[in-house]
Order: structure tokens, then sequence, then C-alpha cells
């Protein structure tokens, strides 16, 4: 029996992954824009909606960056109020570890729980920089280890909380980060628990997904490095006692559809060239250099001088700066793809930050869904429109039914909590 198919829905606002100047593009604060966004999703029947947060705008150069969004509204009042217009659709939620506290935190996900009938996930995440830890009183930040050794602790401590109605509410907490007792006053959740969902890609962070998590949102969405991923994670869950089936492993994923293959490589080069702009591809190369680079054309050259090694960052708060482990040898890559290819600094952005997952017609974009999952290479995708809010109509009417009729995907809900979704006992 082929293994079924788990999708969710990315509402995006921390990327350059929506095209703003689409004409069908929305409004990323209004209410309808989320509430078209998920109807959409269940319509799909999905198993959740998923909704990321940063605690800052970024900023490069001393101004916000340019493809934040301003005015995002607080995460958990975006999820209740899309409980009151979805039925069973999931509502997952991103927050984080490091500025909160256990008590609060717990109180909003289990009242979120209960408003929702047990569609509640937390997206479990740390903060590593201490221009985000201005905004908080505790200020500053915590090194890796650090951060992860609270991040356990918190979720130990939220899950007393969700436990303690067994013992009349009545909890105690006391360790080297958290000293408090008393009486959590909710009842027991419809899920006795919220889906935990993880992101972190360390060696840490996959430590504390195998040993913590219900779900993991990897950034590994092609099969070679979808089954290494795989199979190092899922290999590590009978280190905790777990089996292979109490992990979903689930990339974020994009996608571009068309008539046929050739029309979608088409639309797919063309939202490429709409999601870097020239200024665009500056700020992202900045990002790598670590260097002013504003006098520089777009349409020109990659600069002579190598990127800046140092503990400051062009780009504050931006959490992908820490993805660029060796910026020398990452540099030296992208002039010798530049060279090979004869490509401006804008080009070589385009090539390799603003790539697509799936590009297709219906059909062959079910198939390499389907593929990929049947593999072993993921248990399903979260997936990323470029578009907000309708980014996702197109594919609820005509991906869906590919996977429905290969019976790789429901065709209606079986159950009722996200648990349920999930095929999380």
């Amino acid at each position: 029996m082929p293994k079924q198919i788990h999708l969710a829905a990315h509402f995006p606002g921390v990327n350059n992954t929506t095209v703003w100047s689409h004409p069908q593009a929305g409004s990323h604060i209004e209410f309808s824009s989320f509430e078209h966004f998920a109807r959409t999703a269940e319509r799909a029947k999905f198993d959740f909606f998923f909704l990321a947060e940063g605690l800052r705008l970024r900023e490069q150069g001393g101004e916000i960056y340019d493809l934040d969004v301003v005015g995002r509204p607080d995460t958990f009042t975006v999820l209740a109020a899309l409980a009151a217009v979805t039925d069973r659709l999931g509502l997952a939620g991103t927050i984080n570890s490091t500025f909160n506290e256990p008590f609060d935190v717990a109180r909003q996900f289990i009242t979120l729980d209960h408003l929702s009938g047990g569609r509640a996930a937390w997206n479990v995440v740390t903060s590593w920089d201490a221009f985000t830890g201005e905004n908080f009183r505790r200020g500053g930040f915590l090194p890796a280890d650090q951060r992860y050794a609270r991040a356990k602790k918190f979720l130990d401590a939220a899950g007393v909380l969700f436990d303690s109605w067994r013992d009349n509410g009545k909890f105690a907490i006391k360790d080297d980060q958290f000293d408090i007792s008393g009486t959590f006053d909710l009842p027991r959740s419809p899920q006795e628990r919220p889906v935990i969902l993880q992101a972190g890609d360390s060696e840490e962070g996959r430590e504390f997904a195998a040993a913590k998590a219900d779900a993991i949102f990897s950034r590994h969405s092609t099969l070679v490095e979808g089954k290494a991923f795989y199979a190092d994670v899922k290999g590590r869950l009978a280190n905790y006692g777990r089996t292979f089936d109490q992990l979903k492993i689930l990339p974020a994923a994009t996608f571009v559809l068309g008539d046929n293959d050739s029309d979608a490589q088409e639309k797919a080069h063309e939202v490429r060239r709409q999601q870097v702009s020239g200024q665009t591809a500056i700020k992202l190369l900045e990002q790598l250099w670590n260097r002013d680079l504003s006098s520089y054309d777009p349409d020109g050259p990659l600069p002579e001088s190598d990127p800046l090694i140092s503990d400051e960052h062009i780009a504050r708060g931006r959490a992908s700066v820490r993805m660029h482990r060796d910026p020398l040898a990452e540099a030296a890559k992208l002039r010798a793809l530049a060279e090979a290819k004869n490509l401006s600094i804008r080009e070589v952005i385009i090539e390799t930050r603003a790539d697509q997952t799936f590009i297709g017609s219906a059909a062959s974009v079910a198939k390499q869904i389907d593929d990929l999952v049947q593999a072993d290479a993921a248990d399903g995708f979260i997936l990323v429109p470029h578009v907000t809010p309708g980014g996702f109509d197109e594919f609820a009417d005509t991906v869906v039914p590919i996977l429905q009729d290969k019976g790789v995907f429901r065709t209606e809900y079986t159950g009722t909590t996200l648990r349920d979704h999930l095929g999380l006992s």
C-alpha cells in the first residue's frame, strides 16, 4: 500500500518567495488574506495551515530589509480567528522559546487547541541574535548550545503544564532554566498536547527533533538530500524509544504550474525574475559578502573583493547569515558559476536562490510529489506559493484531485484533530 502524503500550506512573510508585484498579490495583514488562504487549504484537505513569525523586522544597511512584511499580526490572534472560519484544518504557529515563558505559551496553545477543537500545533524555534533580543527584557542572545538547552527545558516545562490536568492543574518545575510552581488553570486539551513542529537543521536541531518533535520542517526537498536527511533523522528516533511513524518529515517546497511542462518552465523563469529584482539581488549578495555593495551594478559582474569575515553582520536579524558557514568557499562557488555561464550578479542570485521545487503540469507536479514521498525522501511537504493569498487555488483544483485519484491523499478528513490528520498517536 502506498504511503499517504501529508500537505501543509505556508503563509509566507519573511523570505523572497512572494512576488509582491503580481497583479493578484494581496495584503499580508488583512484578515481576508489569511481566511482565503486557510479556506483553500481546508477545501483541498491539507493537514494544516502554517504561520511563520519574526520577532523583529530585519535590517540591512540601517534600513528595514526590503522583503520583510511590515505589520504582520500576532500569531495567536490570527490562528484563533482562523479557528472560527475553518472546521478541520490544523493551525500551526511559530513561537520562540528564547524570549517567552512556558506558562504563557502553554496557556495560549491550550486555549487555541480548545477553541479549534484539537487543531493546534507549535513550531518551536530559538533566537540566535542580540538584535532580536533588544526587544525583550531578558535581552541579548544565547549561543547555539545554550538556546537548544533552553528550548528542551522550555518544551519539557510546557509538557508538564500540558499534562497538569492529571493532577488538578498543580505543577512544580525547577531546573537550571526555570523555577516555577502553581496551578495551571485550563482543562485537558482536546489532543492532550498540541502537535510539536521543529525546523532546525543543525546537529543540535536534528537531535532535538528526534527527541521531542512530532514533525520537522526541513529544507531538503530534493531526492538525494531528502533521502539522506530522512534516514539520518528517522535513524535517531530509536535512541529516544520512538518509532519511524512518530515523526513526520515535511520539507518546505515551492511550485509553479502550467498547462504543460514547457509552459510551466516559462512561468517559473518569469517568477524567478520577479522574485529577484536588481535591488534584491544586491541585498542578498550583501548577506554573503557582509559588505555594502550598493555601488555595484546588479547586471554587472560579482565583486572581485572577498567576503568580510566578522562577527558583525550587515544583515541584522537575518537567520540565513548563519547558513554561510564558509563565506569564502561559497563566494568561490558563485564566481565559478558566473564564469562558466557568463552570469551577472542578478543572474547568479536567480540561479542559486530563487529555484522552484516543483515545476510542470498538474499531472507532472503530482507525480514529482508522490515519487519523493514513496522514495522516503519526505512524508509530505509544506508548500509555499509565490502569490498570496490565492496561490493555492490552482493547486487545490488541479494537483490535489490527481493525488486523490492515485490513492495517496485523502478525499475527506477522517478525524477531527491535527494528530488524526498526521497519523500521530
